[in-house]
């Protein structure tokens, strides 16, 4: 008998999987990939936050109480150095609207409040005192490495606050009949260059392993984070800090002077005026 078997017909290959491991291997990759870009860019969070609070912070003595006192009633009153908070609503009458301003304390054992007001903070400005930065700098990096953590240490689903460095009393580094705007770059480029000079050390003092005891105002020894930066070897600088963008001003008050309405524009508080204006 004959076998019905047609065996011309070609021979029965069995089909390739369309899943192998190795293609298997290189979705995943793929998709780890694609979660830490997503992961990276809600880092850098810089959506405005929807707080209504802008919170003077810094060290004691850099006028963060001159600077509310001007915004609040367009003169600069003379002020102390002070243990409690204080706040008061802004005027922004460019958008029929008020911003209530927060003056927190520089002192060491008290700063940490900042963390009651920073969920509802549309905004953080730090306060500097130029013209004494460059010997007091360990310690005012030290209160700032503070206020950049608990930014960092803001839930994911919280947009943060803006931050603002403020080069305060920049008119104390005008010489001769130097402009006011020569003056706030002087200002700033001083305090952004020793600020990122130092909180660097910090930054290096903690990835040696060793903390950074001695680096600040209270010699404690700390491991914080919120010095990650993008770039090369991670080098903290203003500009490439993970938590986001960070704008520098230069201010100055005059104390016991009152502001007229047609100076209001042009005044040491002008930038820190429009950028709430811009901001809000």
């Amino acid at each position: 008998m004959e076998d019905d078997t047609d065996s011309s017909a070609p021979p029965v290959v069995p089909a390739t999987p369309i899943f192998t491991s190795q293609t298997l291997i290189v979705a995943s990759l793929s998709l780890a990939i694609a979660c830490l870009a997503i992961l990276v860019f809600f880092t850098r969070r810089k959506s405005k936050s929807s707080g209504n609070l802008l919170l003077l912070v810094g060290p004691p003595d850099g006028g963060k109480t001159a600077i509310l006192s001007t915004l609040v009633y367009d003169q600069t009153l003379p002020t102390h150095t002070s243990l409690q908070t204080n706040s008061s609503a802004v005027a922004l009458p460019a958008l029929k609207k008020t911003l209530t301003v927060v003056d927190i304390p520089g002192h060491p054992r008290i700063r940490n409040q900042v963390n009651e007001y920073i969920g509802d903070s549309k905004a953080i400005a730090f306060v500097v005192d130029a013209s004494t930065v460059s010997r007091n700098g360990p310690a005012v990096a030290e209160h700032l490495h503070i206020i950049l953590n608990a930014l960092t240490s803001l839930p994911p689903s919280q947009v943060l606050p803006s931050l603002l460095i403020l080069a305060h009393k920049s008119d104390l580094l005008k010489s001769g009949a130097a402009a006011l705007a020569t003056s706030e770059i002087l200002a700033v480029n001083r305090v952004k260059t020793i600020l990122e000079r130092e909180l660097e050390k910090r930054r290096v003092s903690q990835s040696g392993g060793v903390g950074v005891e001695g680096l600040g105002e209270e010699g404690e020894r700390t491991e914080m984070g919120g010095l990650e930066c993008s770039g090369e070897k991670g080098t903290f600088q203003f500009n490439g800090w993970e938590g986001g963008e960070v704008v520098f001003l230069g201010t100055s008050v005059k104390v016991g002077k009152a502001i007229e309405d047609d100076e209001k524009g042009a005044d040491g508080l002008s930038a820190l005026r429009h950028w709430m204006e811009d901001n809000v």
